[in-house]
């Protein structure tokens, strides 16, 4: 387990819920990886993203879903990708990611508490 954290520390995360829009093979990553665009909707409106989602997941199964996301990163360059977004999964038994998404469909840009 991590260090704890005040609940301060977690209200400064920023995650919300958005809809893939687009999803697109990302041959020049190191690792295996998908571009993403995701749609949180409002003042947020479409952001870029790259995850490593290629065991479990192609790209064109992953438009129209919903997953969850910390939108209040500072942007990350990934090779040729401005990543905006970091995109939430957990790992499977051999360590392959998992998106998470809400269980029932949710309003765009719904933030987590």
């Amino acid at each position: 387990m991590s260090e704890p954290i005040s609940y301060a520390d977690f209200e400064r995360v920023d995650i919300r819920v958005g809809t893939i829009t687009d999803a697109q093979p990302f041959p020049e990553a190191r690792k295996p990886a998908i571009r993403l665009w995701v749609d949180f909707g409002g003042e947020i409106g479409v952001k870029r993203s790259s995850a490593q989602l290629t065991v479990h997941y192609k790209p064109d199964q992953l438009i129209g879903r919903q997953v969850v996301a910390v939108v209040n990163f500072p942007p990350r360059q990934i090779g040729p990708v401005m990543s905006e977004v970091l995109v939430l999964g957990v790992p499977d038994e051999n360590g392959a990611v998992v998106l998470l998404k809400p269980d029932l469909a949710v309003p765009k840009g719904g933030k987590m508490f």
